[in-house]
Formats: structure tokens, C-alpha cells, sequence
């Protein structure tokens, strides 16, 4: 028996907020001091290194949990299953559901609870949690379905990675740029079939690292509210990530029976172009290889970082006939991977 993907489906918000948007917005230092650069040098700056040209934002009128059973939906019907058998519903978010304009995140009920709700399925025996995992959360919610699986306590799961960041970034932060909103999701189940996951690695990275993402404060000296925001030290993530993510991958494929050249393609999360791409070419340079090209499928040029919805989304397109010059086909091995706060690791040897 195998454990696989068997649907996939994604939401992608209509609002487009491109890089220009962002020349009237007063940018500050963490200090509060002024940036002596104007803003396009800013965002000229910004787009180099990260590769985001434009990012998506949701609707006012709809909160996360909204996003995450659009996407629910997507992947029940793409999987043609009875969404009454699912035994788990678990989705990866960080901060809840944000209404628009509001100072405070709402987690209870859960916000799987309000999936299975917006889904209307009646079963008491399909559990529904949240996992708090950081950008790798929905690669994780997949390792824990499988983990269910393989143990006989369940034989469907629908798992979900959704977030709306645009609600949780101070605009006085350059940072605020980076982010995005969005939502995947994935049925995984037993199959009779060959492949699906084959190995999987995670590691939280805590001692020093923990707070390297975290809730702070605004960067303007003169507001006072004691909302929070998303913060981030950037060079600090750069380095860990390009130390400990390749190590990550070439551990995770190592316990398979594939080897290097067998790798099609690299879902890896979308948080930074030029981050992901070091990484990428680091872990092939440990294989003694260059990195190929196409390897590494990218959106985040056109949809920003929406956290854990980056790969499942990316997944879907590439599934999904969407992003030009991909494709996955049967019998592929492809990688998943994925940092973020806590610090987190996690990856996934893959076979389609």
C-alpha cells in the first residue's frame, strides 16, 4: 500500500497588487529612522533579490477560512471522493482568521472546524485541527497524514495550507512587500498504486533560531496601538536557510531508493527567488552537480510568498496545465521543501 495525492485544488485571490503600489508608502528602518533612498530605488532594490513583481490579496469581505474551503472543494472534486469519508481535516495557517481592518486574530472554533462546517459534512468521525508550523506547515500536515495512514486510523485526509498575510504586514516595513495570500489544498489517502510518499524529513531548529519570525511592533515611532505584525530578521533566515535546507533535501533523498538524476522537479516553498534558487543550486553542488535548468518551478514572481500555500498551489498549477513550461508526469519523483519560522525544515521524496 501507498499513501498519495489524489486531488489537488488552490485558490488564488483576484486582487493583484503590483510592485508600483507601493511608491507612496512611508518605509521606515526597524529604529524608526528614515530609508535615504527613495521608494522606487526601494522597490527597484526589493524586486531584484526577491523576484516579486506583483502579489495577490484577498477580497475584504473574506477571511481565511473562506480561502481554505475554496480550495477544500477544489481538491474534494478533483479526487472525486464523498467528502462525508474524510477522517482528517488538517490546516496549516499561522494567524487565523484576520478580518479586514481588525487588530485581532480569531482561532476559535479552529479553523479547520470552520472548513468542515463550510463544507457541510455531517460525520462527528472526520476530526478537523489547526497545525502552527511556520511556512512548512502544510508539508508537515501531509507527513502527519500519512503518518495516520500508515498507522490504520484513517484512510483519507484532506490537508490545507492557507493564509492571509496582507492583514498581518506593517506597511512601514519593506518587508511587507514579500507577502501575499492564497490557499492549497490536497486529498491524501491509501492507494493500491505505486509511489506517492516515500520519505519525508523535519527538524525545528530552536536553540538560537526560534525568533528569527515573530510578532513585533510597527517600524513608525508616532503609532502607538498595540497591534503586531509579521517581522522577520532577513539575513539571518538567508543563512540558515542556505546552510541547513540543502543538507535537509539530500538527507530525505538519500533514505529513498532514487538517487539525484532521478529528480524531475523541486516544489520548494516560495519565499524569496534568489533564496530558493542558492538553495536549490547548493544542494545539487552537493551531489557534485549543477543545478538543471527547470528544476525549481517558481510563481512567487506573480503571486508573492502566501506562507504555508506555496507549494500546494504551485503543485496544483503545475498539475493543473498553469504555469508555462512545467508539467509533472506519472511516474515522476519530485521534491517538496519548505523553511520558516520556528525555525522549521521539512521535505518530501515524492514519486507522482
Amino acid at each position: 500500500m501507498s499513501v498519495k495525492i489524489t486531488g489537488t485544488g488552490s485558490f488564488i485571490p483576484s486582487v493583484i497588487e503590483k510592485n508600483e503600489n507601493f511608491y507612496n508608502h512611508e518605509f521606515l528602518n526597524a529604529d524608526g529612522s528614515t530609508i535615504n533612498s527613495s521608494n522606487e530605488v526601494i522597490v527597484d532594490k526589493f524586486k531584484a533579490i526577491t523576484g516579486i513583481q506583483e502579489r495577490r490579496y484577498i477580497k475584504e469581505e473574506l477571511l481565511n477560512s473562506d480561502i481554505a474551503f475554496f480550495a477544500a472543494e477544489k481538491a474534494i472534486q478533483d479526487a472525486k471522493i464523498d467528502k462525508e469519508t474524510l477522517d482528517y481535516i488538517i490546516v496549516a495557517h499561522n494567524y487565523g482568521d484576520v478580518k479586514h481592518d481588525s487588530e485581532q486574530s480569531d482561532t476559535v472554533p479552529s479553523i479547520a472546524s470552520r472548513v468542515k462546517h463550510l463544507l457541510r459534512i455531517a460525520n462527528p468521525k472526520c476530526v478537523g485541527y489547526d497545525l502552527l508550523f511556520g511556512c512548512p506547515g502544510w508539508i508537515e500536515g501531509v507527513i502527519q497524514a500519512k503518518a495516520f495512514i500508515n498507522s490504520g486510523i484513517a484512510k483519507r485526509c484532506l490537508v490545507i495550507g492557507t493564509e492571509t498575510l496582507s492583514r498581518v504586514v506593517d506597511k512601514h516595513d519593506r518587508d511587507s512587500m514579500i507577502y501575499s495570500d492564497g490557499a492549497g489544498a490536497v486529498i491524501v489517502e491509501e492507494s493500491s498504486e505505486d509511489g506517492g510518499i516515500i520519505t519525508h524529513e523535519t527538524a525545528t531548529f530552536a536553540l538560537d533560531e526560534a525568533h528569527f519570525i515573530f510578532f513585533g511592533k510597527t517600524n513608525h515611532p508616532e503609532i502607538t496601538d498595540q497591534r503586531r505584525y509579521i517581522k522577520m530578521y532577513g539575513r539571518k533566515i538567508y543563512e540558515f536557510a542556505l546552510t541547513n535546507v540543502p543538507l535537509a533535501l539530500k538527507t530525505c533523498l538519500e533514505k529513498s531508493d532514487y538517487n539525484i538524476h532521478d529528480v524531475k522537479k523541486i516544489l520548494i516553498h516560495q519565499a524569496n527567488e534568489k533564496m530558493d534558487e542558492a538553495i536549490v543550486k547548493r544542494f545539487y553542488k552537493l551531489h557534485g552537480l549543477p543545478m538543471p535548468e527547470g528544476v525549481m518551478p517558481m510563481t512567487i514572481n506573480l503571486l508573492g510568498n502566501s506562507s504555508v500555500a506555496t507549494i500546494p498551489t504551485l503543485y496544483d498549477m503545475i498539475l493543473k496545465g498553469q504555469l508555462e513550461n512545467q508539467e509533472i508526469k506519472k511516474g515522476d519523483v519530485i521534491l517538496f521543501a519548505s523553511v520558516g519560522a520556528g525555525m522549521n525544515i521539512n521535505a518530501i521524496v515524492y514519486k507522482q
